[in-house]
């Protein structure tokens, strides 16, 4: 890395980045610039209406409460068969905001409390599809960088 020392005699860097770094900030811009080609298909498969309605199931069957509009899970499936297209159209045009959590207070048997925050049905059934379609993109290579780092440890 070249060195400055044109001001007042002290050596300045002429680049902030680490070295080892410069290939994959390389790397990230690259797949930066493709993010147009490869969104449609991936935000078609998290919309899918067979990826979509596995969601729900999964949501359904982790019995969680209702989020800050106070709408259980029975109740969201007649809202969702209702307004499924009006959401999905809403994330294609980026106009889709997720609610507001619901704050709770979890008691802890030390005393203290433990906050935590609950999506609304809605919101967690959208996060529940998106799940879906990413972690099979990620998990080999989640799975490769783990087995790595163990074997270089023993």
């Amino acid at each position: 890395m070249a060195e400055n020392i044109e001001n007042n005699g002290c050596s300045q860097r002429d680049n902030a980045e680490h070295e080892g770094y410069v290939k994959a900030s390389r790397s990230f811009n690259r797949i930066w610039k493709e993010r147009d080609s490869a969104q449609p298909r991936l935000l078609e498969a998290i919309l899918y209406k067979d990826n979509f309605n596995r969601a729900y199931k999964r949501v359904k069957a982790n019995k969680g409460a209702p989020g800050i509009d106070g709408m259980t899970i029975e109740e969201a499936l007649p809202y969702l068969k209702e307004h499924q297209q009006e959401i999905t159209d809403r994330i294609y045009r980026g106009k889709y905001t997720p609610s507001p959590v619901r704050r709770v207070e979890i008691p802890k048997p030390d005393g203290g409390v433990r906050k935590l925050g609950i999506p609304t049905v809605i919101d967690r059934t959208l996060q529940q599809a998106i799940t879906q379609q990413l972690v099979p993109i990620y998990h080999h290579c989640w799975q490769m960088s783990t087995s790595m780092s163990s074997t270089r440890n023993s």
